[in-house]
Parts: C-alpha cells; sequence; structure tokens
C-alpha cells in the first residue's frame, strides 16, 4: 500500500506570459498564512482562451525559475507533456494519483472565480482541491457572488485580502507591443 502524503501544497497555475511581482507576491501570502509547504507554479504551454503566446514557453519557464530562485518553497513545473492536458482537473488528479499528495490548495485571483464555472469539470476540482482566492480590484464583488462560491457555500474556500496587484501579464504585454 502506497502512503498518502501530509504535505500541504497549492499549485498557482497559468501561463506566465510573463511572471511578474504578482506571482511572486500571492505565492508567498499562500505559503505564510495557510502554512503550505511548497507552491508549484504549473506553467501552461497556452492560455487556453488566448490564441498564441507571447513569449515561448522555454522563455516563460526560464523567467519563472529566476523569479523563484531564491523562495525554495516554489517550483516551476512544466507538465502538460506528463500529463497529456493543460486542464486544471488533470493536473490535480496528477498531484493526487502519481503523487500521492491530498492537501492540495488550488490558487486563484478573484477574477478567475468568476469565470471558474466554466471550467471543465469544475465541481470535481473544488472537490478535491481546496480554493485560495486573492484579491483582485474591480472583482471581489463579483467573486464573492459567483456560481462556485454559491455552490461551496464557504465550505473549501480561502478568501485573501491582499493589498491590490496592480501587474498582470496582459499590461505588461501591452507595454511590451507598444514600445515595438
Amino acid at each position: 500500500m502506497v502512503k498518502t502524503s501530509n504535505k500541504s501544497i497549492g499549485l498557482l497555475g497559468g501561463s506566465f506570459d510573463p511572471v511578474h511581482k504578482g506571482h511572486l507576491t500571492i505565492s508567498n501570502i499562500a505559503l505564510k498564512k495557510i502554512k503550505l509547504d511548497k507552491i508549484y507554479w504549473l506553467i501552461t504551454k497556452k492560455n487556453p482562451f488566448k490564441k498564441k503566446a507571447y513569449f515561448s514557453l522555454d522563455h516563460r519557464i526560464k523567467l519563472a525559475k529566476k523569479a523563484t530562485q531564491n523562495v525554495n518553497k516554489i517550483e516551476v513545473l512544466y507538465l502538460d507533456n506528463v500529463v497529456r492536458s493543460s486542464r486544471s482537473i488533470n493536473l490535480v488528479n496528477y498531484f493526487i494519483k502519481k503523487k500521492k499528495i491530498n492537501n492540495i490548495y488550488f490558487i486563484i485571483g478573484s477574477d478567475i472565480l468568476i469565470e471558474l464555472h466554466k471550467w471543465k469539470n469544475w465541481k470535481k476540482l473544488i472537490k478535491l482541491a481546496k480554493l485560495i482566492v486573492f484579491s483582485r480590484k474591480g472583482y471581489d464583488k463579483k467573486g464573492k457572488n459567483s456560481i462556485v462560491v454559491k455552490y461551496l457555500k464557504n465550505k473549501n474556500i480561502t478568501f485573501i485580502k491582499n493589498k491590490p496587484i496592480v501587474t498582470s501579464s496582459s499590461l505588461i504585454r501591452k507595454k511590451l507591443i507598444k514600445k515595438t
């Protein structure tokens, strides 16, 4: 019989196109407030809601590893090829089945919470992993009234009121595009 781990891990997924200080800030807050043993930054090849990535996958992984080099509790991974999917539910199942970790926290912003009910197998996802929801300016009220929050009835969900993070990958890309 294979023993499951007592570790608590956080999963922060996305295209990280590009990585920015907001990713690092929320990861550090989650490590402290939730007392996570480790956070995995799960970089996906492409955001399913975007046509294509701005930076190459290799470049994004390299930047993410550089950004986290001084934080030993954050590990950058690309698992799309191992899991044969970029879907969050498949990544959570990977950690449960292959890594034998059952105490999983899924880290998102309140902007994602509004759309989470549109994701494939979202009910199974939130059954297998507890949600950690970070404040995003302009999205908190809608997030707290979302379909997912009503479904969960405030179980397995933690809202973290953080200082507003004014940067985003989208804003950084817009600035880069203007420069060219």
